[in-house]
């Protein structure tokens, strides 16, 4: 298992509503093309943070940034914030490559994520 002292919050996902001028606009405040482009998904890598833009708010329907914060064990954490009083708005699942991601609200309805690499 990795150092927990590499896990937080390293990835951020934007809705958007036009997939190519949001790409032009990051690039440009990014100083790079993104790593991963495609039709659903548009992800830069940069200092350690991963910025990703979503057309739509995807599958989800995110209407505003989401911060994932990374950890060793999703399930662990996902009951730890539930039983703290977070509500689960999307369950684990697996995005592909290993990948498991949740959503959950936190007391005050902001929407924080958790991700998993395996």
């Amino acid at each position: 298992m990795s150092d927990p002292a590499t896990y937080g919050f390293k990835t951020v996902l934007h809705p958007v509503t036009d997939l190519a001028k949001a790409k032009a606009v990051y690039a440009a405040l990014l100083g790079t093309d993104p790593q991963t482009d495609s039709p659903y998904y548009v992800g830069f890598d940069v200092a350690g943070q991963h910025i990703g833009l979503v057309p739509g708010g995807g599958p989800q329907g995110m209407t505003s940034p989401v911060a994932y914060w990374h950890v060793p064990d999703i399930e662990a954490s996902l009951a730890a914030v539930t039983a703290a009083g977070a509500v689960v708005a999307e369950p684990v699942r697996d995005v592909g490559r290993g990948r498991l991601v949740a959503t959950f609200t936190d007391v005050d309805g902001n929407v924080l994520g958790l991700i998993q690499d395996q």
